[in-house]
């Protein structure tokens, strides 16, 4: 049985989730001290976590990166702020979704099947144990790491999957939409935008291990990644 960590303030919206995902046989919890937050997501151990932006004491962002720093696991992001900085916020510090209020809980029902599917399902079992690597840029998609040489950084779930598709294609343009597939079920859900920001997310990954500017915007098509590391040495 998956486990669903809500953290949520109003009651009315943690009783309305919950009521819906024990329809399909998942199990919740909720918070209810907001100072403990991250020792109780260390004790119940979700499989994926549903956040609000507004909070008491810290506000969701400050929680994403607690739970980021010992955890992989899912986060999508519940909140009534509908603007473009807070969804980039939200993915910046280590979201895989946004979902704004008021919203379809079914949509919210497939948003959370599709992340487990990926993570934990049929789709993740393709990638177990699977290491890509072009010209000594090693990507460990079970580990969900990153390394060149002595440098070694560790990815979110999406930021794997895109480079994965890059890394197989290297040197080739890779298409938005391919990319979106590739990340989402169903491309209806999602703003065009996220793309962009997680492309942003890329780019500084890799960055951090000493690849610089070998991410590519083709204008029109989509991404390449050129391997042109190490070049100079």
């Amino acid at each position: 049985m998956f486990k669903i960590f809500i953290i949520e303030d109003d009651q009315q919206i943690v009783r309305l989730l919950e009521e819906h995902l024990h329809k399909f046989s998942f199990d919740t919890k909720s918070v209810q001290d907001f100072e403990t937050v991250r020792n109780q997501f260390e004790q119940y151990a979700p499989h994926l976590v549903l956040l609000d932006v507004n909070l008491p004491k810290f506000d969701g962002y400050y929680w994403c990166r607690q739970i980021r720093s010992i955890s992989t696991c899912p986060i999508l992001f519940i909140s009534a702020r509908e603007g473009k900085m807070d969804q980039v916020m939200a993915l910046e510090n280590g979201a895989d979704d946004y979902i704004t209020k008021p919203f379809d809980y079914d949509i919210v029902l497939a948003k959370i099947n599709s992340q487990l599917r990926r993570v934990y399902g049929s789709y993740a079992n393709t990638q177990s144990g699977r290491t890509n690597t072009v010209k000594g840029l090693s990507l460990d998609v079970e580990r969900l790491s990153l390394s060149l040489q002595e440098n070694t950084i560790e990815l979110s779930h999406t930021e794997a999957k895109i480079l994965d598709e890059l890394i197989k294609k290297s040197e080739r343009v890779v298409s938005r939409d391919r990319l979106l597939e590739k990340i989402w079920d169903d491309q209806a859900f999602v703003d065009d935008n996220t793309l962009n920001v997680y492309i942003t997310r890329v780019r500084k990954k890799l960055s951090q291990i000493g690849v610089e500017q070998a991410l590519q915007t083709v204008r029109g098509q989509g991404y390449r990644l050129v391997p042109n590391w190490g070049e100079k040495e």
